[in-house]
């Protein structure tokens, strides 16, 4: 491990605070997901500091707002060049506080964080830079917007990828000139405590603060405290029901807010599909990461003209996978859920859907046999709309499959959810697909792939109904961390006073012919509406001549 990382990670945890004497948590317990021991404990910031820090966060952001293009490139460059070089020492960390495979560890977390530095160096200026626009009807003015950073932005991230939450959710900010502080979930607080070391010493590199980014530990209070310390913007990646409350809190100060929250990602698989790729696409839409992701495929709907063999393919690959603590190499396919509440969630939901009538193809029960949070891959069949699991986030390696009879029966299945993230279709035909996505009720479709509307940075990304609003990515979720400023400015050196006082008696009538020859259609409506207007002029000059 390199000399530097090693040093944050062998630091000596806090104690907790003894609950005799108050009823504050001042450190997390940290236990390895895959194995249950013991990893140490991660001071808690207190709610009393979390406006310190954002008092910190203020006074950094004052020069962070006036870096240029290039410092701010060449910050993120540092993030990712430590990254790169870094990769090996920061897997193991995911790995041993997330419980997931190490082959998911880079290609889940370390790929889209060098993907996204690579796209806001290369276009976060274009979409930032002031913008000339058109100045309308005002002929004798210029216009631009300017795009100012919004000071301090808040981000509430969850623990389904430890790395990835964290350093994906703040370089759009940082780029766009704001200071970060970031609360990471206290389920991975082992490995986010060590994760500071990245921004560190990128700001440092650059003669920056380091209180511009800053990662803070802590439970609910401390989330709170830091909505309610008067930030700029939050971002909230996390369930629809923390969600709610959030929204409620930032209320308090009018905080805008950008909200990814959960998902129930159907993937429609039509019987002219390539039966690898179908099952395929669903297989990793599924199970990557265990299921714990927002855009996963949870809901698997087939044409039941390809129904038969899709599923027997489906479920030969899925009863092959091996399952168990991660190591180098490709020991399993896939690892064990982070939480061990996530856990006793997917097992309630996968047995009550049991009790009331659903066949079980693969999996079906905990994994008894080792220590961690381990849920093997589950294939459910044969469900009903009584059954809380085909309603409800699972966040879980549960697959759902419904058998449907043609593309109309597939789209109402597909909408019938309150969440809308993302989704799926699996087609030969590229018409086809086209008009199933756009039907699809839902923030993205990705066709013939599954989860790849992230991963195209150009792209904003985001969802419908209950799974938010605001997006990240893309120049849209770039600029939502900006206020954007109308400028308007002289074209010419103009020096006519715009006399609106004192009222003449045709003001009213010159105005009502000004609006009908600029706004009105028809050449005749003009040419009257300007005859008008040279008339009523010259009378209100003469008539003023006279009062003199």
């Amino acid at each position: 491990m390199n000399s530097q990382l090693e040093g944050v990670v062998q630091k000596t945890a806090a104690p907790k605070e003894n609950a005799s004497t108050s009823g504050t948590i001042q450190s997390i317990p940290c236990f390895a997901a895959a194995t249950g021991e013991s990893l140490g404990e991660v001071a808690v910031l207190s709610p009393d500091k979390v406006k310190d820090a954002v008092a910190r966060a203020r006074i950094a952001q004052k020069k962070w707002a006036k870096s240029t293009f290039k410092q701010r490139r060449a910050v993120l460059n540092h993030i990712l060049d430590y990254v790169l070089e870094h990769a090996d020492e920061l897997c193991e960390l995911i790995v041993k506080d997330s419980g997931k495979t190490y082959e998911n560890a880079l290609l889940g977390e370390v790929m889209p964080i060098c993907n996204k530095i690579k796209w806001l160096t290369k276009n976060a200026e274009k979409h930032l830079k002031p913008e000339s626009v058109g100045s309308g009807i005002l002929m004798h003015k210029k216009a631009r917007i300017e795009y100012c950073p919004l000071g301090v932005v808040a981000c509430i991230i969850p623990w389904n990828y430890p790395l990835q939450n964290i350093i994906s959710s703040l370089t759009a900010p940082l780029m766009a000139g704001n200071a970060v502080l970031l609360k990471a979930s206290e389920q991975v607080a082992f490995s986010s405590e060590k994760f500071q070391i990245i921004t560190d010493q990128a700001l440092e590199k650059e003669g920056f603060s380091k209180d511009t980014v800053q990662i803070i530990n802590g439970f609910g209070d401390t989330g709170a405290a830091l909505i309610s310390a008067y930030v700029d913007k939050i971002l909230f990646i996390g369930s629809v029901g923390n969600g709610r409350r959030i929204m409620r809190a930032a209320a308090e100060h009018l905080t805008p807010v950008v909200m990814e929250l959960g998902g129930k990602d159907p993937m429609i698989i039509c019987e002219d599909a390539h039966l690898e790729k179908a099952v395929h696409s669903a297989l990793g839409g599924t199970f990557i990461n265990l299921g714990q992701n927002c855009v996963a495929a949870e809901r698997i709907i087939v044409m039941d003209g390809i129904y038969e063999r899709f599923t027997s393919r489906l479920v030969e690959i899925a009863s092959q996978f091996r399952q168990g603590i991660p190591t180098r190499g490709g020991n399993v396919d896939v690892g064990s859920l982070t939480s061990p509440i996530q856990i006793d969630i997917v097992e309630k939901l996968v047995d009550d859907a049991i009790e009331k009538g659903a066949t079980v193809l693969v999996g079906g029960k905990r994994n008894k046999s080792l220590a961690g949070n381990f849920f093997p891959p589950t294939i459910l069949a044969d469900l009903t709309a009584d059954m809380d699991i085909v309603s409800s986030e699972v966040f879980g390696p549960v697959m759902l499959l419904f058998k449907v009879k043609n593309d109309v029966e597939a789209v109402a299945v597909a909408n019938d959810s309150e969440l809308g993230l993302q989704a799926s279709v699996i087609t030969h035909d590229r018409k086809r697909g086209d008009r199933i996505a756009r039907e699809i009720q839902a923030g993205g479709v990705c066709v013939n792939d599954f989860g790849l509307c992230y991963v195209n940075q150009d792209l904003p990304f985001g969802g419908t109904k209950y799974s938010g609003f605001g997006v990240m990515n893309g120049r849209d979720g770039l600029r939502a961390y900006t206020t954007p400023k109308a400028i308007l400015t002289d074209r010419f050196p103009l020096e006519i006073p715009p006399e609106l006082f004192p009222v003449s008696s045709h003001d009213y009538e010159i105005s009502k012919n000004s609006m009908r020859l600029l706004f009105g259609r028809g050449i005749g409506l003009k040419i009257t509406s300007l005859f008008h207007i040279i008339k009523l002029s010259i009378q209100s000059r003469f008539e003023n001549r006279g009062s003199k």
